[in-house]
């Protein structure tokens, strides 16, 4: 295994890029703010977008931004947007990070069950202590929060199994290396179309004006034939390893 980043390894983009794209409903790419703030990310903070390479074949990835955070649960984020835009401005305006957080992680399908996303994890951990950063935080997608749309994040998160881990495997990751859970991200991604739109994006008929329960949403999609717009306003969970 060799770890690398993608900007040491700009062949191997595309192929990154289909690991990443084949865990996450096509909804999740049509994010207006990431849209806006993706470039400057990739252009300021590289050393935290990181490749797994197995035979020069790429099996893993993840990313992370540093911002500035107190470690107080009042100054987070309000989720994944609102971190893109603090980590940023604050690049911008020079204001210090003293905080990685982890924005996404993907494993090929073909390498499930080998313990990559720890990897992943834990090496960009490596680089945020490498880098000075005192605290590592994320607002996770949890994987089985799909099931249970209705259901709000802050319940969710404390379902857990005999053990005391939680039910959901992508928060049982985290928790395995240590992390614990700081709360509800409430407005983690916010993501709006047509009727049209959301219809292609899903492959669903919407023929109501209602709240709908859409494949690999982890909340309810509100759709209003009589504007034309869907909105999808996503909970993701905050969590801290250090």
């Amino acid at each position: 295994m060799e770890v690398v980043t993608r900007a040491d390894r700009r062949d191997l983009h595309d192929t990154a890029a289909a690991v990443f794209k084949e865990r996450w409903p096509e909804f999740i790419f049509h994010d207006e703010i990431p849209k806006k703030y993706m470039g400057r990310v990739k252009q300021y903070f590289s050393r935290f977008d990181i490749m797994v390479l197995d035979h020069d074949a790429v099996v893993a990835g993840g990313w992370g931004v540093p911002i500035p955070w107190s470690g107080e649960a009042d100054d987070l984020p309000s989720g994944y947007d609102d971190t893109l835009v603090r980590a940023v401005q604050a690049h911008e305006t020079g204001v210090p990070a003293t905080t990685l957080s982890f924005m996404a992680v993907a494993v090929g399908s073909t390498h499930d069950k080998r313990g990559m996303a720890t990897v992943v994890l834990q090496e960009l951990t490596r680089r945020a202590h490498e880098a000075g950063l005192v605290h590592v935080i994320a607002p996770l997608r949890p994987t089985w929060k799909c099931r249970y749309p209705t259901v709000p994040m802050d319940e969710y998160a404390t379902w857990s199994r005999p053990d005391g881990l939680s039910i959901d495997p992508w928060i049982r990751t985290h928790q395995r290396m240590g992390a614990r859970i700081l709360g509800p991200a409430p407005d983690s991604m916010v993501i709006e179309g047509t009727v049209a739109e959301w219809e292609k994006w899903t492959g669903m008929v919407f023929p109501a004006t209602r709240d709908y329960v859409v494949p690999d949403a982890l909340n309810l999609i509100a759709i209003d034939r009589e504007r034309d717009r869907g909105v999808y306003v996503e909970q993701n969970l905050w969590v801290q390893h250090c």
